[in-house]
């Protein structure tokens, strides 16, 4: 499937959109202290950050602001890394694993904070569960939440019964689960074009349709449009899952995967306070995740279902309606008014990958689902590296991150062998 660049995927969050406004194609040739390639969190959070700090930004960006990943997911703003704390303490040690679990857990810090300075409209709602598939899994969860206050000092992390799952969501699906009362959920694009807004108006230019072709390193680095070019000190590399071919060595650690949304008609409230009591933000623990949670106009945005390649499914529709229909069976005469397609890159391992490319490139992708939070703290230790305190960012460069085995050319086969795989177990 090839989609048009020039403007936003039919989905609920563009049709739900604050005033996207189209912003000019890059022409002829610029200067700046940093060119930040792609305007997703990772791009625009560190634009904002650089250009608070007094550096001059442009960012460039192949189609529109949020126009990838960053404005279609699920909207979870989640604490912790996609590593839980005792693998990273078998991995690192307690020491850096806390480091690392600090920097996820003021990455949410971050996105609220953002949302209160700069007056962004994106629907925040407080809450993420993780509810379990299997009954075996919830001990683990009940006592993570355990090891959690007693050796990180954190107490919003709250176990949940079958019971409370039940209550909480109309449905005998679940064993019990997990709420984190720090974690929160947002829409995704508004959030983006809130990031934008404030990123201009601390000084960044900011061009849309302006696909980068080349980026030539030097003493000052020249990074080329089909129709201009910008003179830069430094390069952010912020494109993601939507790297192509502009660095095959960064892609080499990365895979593109495509997720579906869907977007019911607005539920009556009775209906949506019975399958959501606490409006929140849900995921379960299958290894291909389902997640879901009530739009600001109590439509069910459901998540659920990926595929691998360039093409989306033909009927996005009833690719992931079956999934929702799983749980909420009594749905299946609610119309579905939007579905949608989106890609993410996810790395081997998980955990995100940054790091620096000689001494003036800095990227950081491979969030693997969980890029809200850590895509925007991302951008955010990006400027702290520029500014000469690279502690957090050389934090998170030093976890190693293996490229995927036959580098970009057998990544695919491998994983989708894997993934059906997972997909069995899911279903077993």
């Amino acid at each position: 499937m090839i989609e048009d660049k020039a403007t936003y995927p039919e989905s609920y969050y563009a049709a739900s959109a604050n005033g996207p406004i189209e912003r000019p194609r890059l022409q002829g040739e610029m200067r700046a202290d940093v060119c930040v390639i792609g305007a997703g969190f990772t791009g625009l959070s560190a634009a904002l950050h650089l250009a608070e700090r007094g550096y001059s930004v442009i960012v460039l960006e192949a189609a529109r602001v949020g126009w990838g990943a960053s404005g279609r997911n699920g909207g979870q703003v989640s604490s912790g890394q996609r590593k839980d704390q005792e693998e990273l303490e078998n991995i690192l040690g307690l020491p850096r694993a806390k480091a690392l679990w600090d920097i996820a857990y003021s990455s949410v810090e971050t996105v609220k904070s953002l949302i209160e300075k700069h007056q962004i409209e994106c629907d925040l709602k407080a809450g993420v569960m993780a509810v379990c598939i299997r009954k075996s899994e919830v001990n683990w969860y009940h006592n993570y939440a355990e090891k959690l206050a007693n050796d990180y000092d954190v107490h919003d992390q709250i176990p949940l019964s079958k019971a409370d799952v039940t209550a909480m969501l109309g449905t005998e699906r679940y064993h019990g689960g997990l709420l984190d009362r720090h974690s929160c959920h947002i829409h995704p694009l508004n959030f983006a074009l809130g990031l934008a807004r404030a990123a201009e108006a601390a000084g960044t230019e900011l061009y849309e349709n302006s696909a980068v072709t080349n980026i030539t390193e030097g003493v000052k680095n020249t990074v080329k449009t089909d129709h201009g070019s910008v003179l830069a000190d430094n390069v952010v590399l912020a494109c993601n899952g939507y790297l192509d071919e502009l660095d095959t060595g960064m892609a080499k650690h990365v895979m593109p995967i495509n997720n579906f949304m869907i977007a019911t008609e607005p539920l009556p409230s009775t209906i949506a306070v019975r399958i959501n009591r606490d409006d929140v933000a849900v995921y379960d623990t299958k290894f291909v995740v389902d997640y879901f949670r009530l739009s600001a106009d109590n439509r069910l945005l459901w998540g659920g279902g990926e595929n691998y390649g360039s093409k989306f499914p033909s009927d996005i529709t009833a690719f992931v309606r079956k999934y929702m229909l799983k749980t909420y069976p009594e749905l299946a005469s609610t119309r579905i008014d939007f579905a949608w397609g989106g890609t993410l890159a996810i790395t081997m391992n998980r955990m995100p990958h940054f790091g620096r490319r000689g001494t003036s490139i800095y990227y950081a992708q491979g969030y693997s689902g969980h890029g809200i939070a850590m895509a925007t703290e991302g951008g955010k230790m990006i400027a702290e590296a520029l500014a000469g305190t690279a502690e957090r960012f050389d934090m998170m460069a030093d976890f190693p991150t293996p490229k995927f085995p036959g580098g970009t050319l057998l990544r695919y086969p491998c994983m989708v062998m894997a993934m059906l795989y997972f997909a069995l177990k899911d279903r077993l």
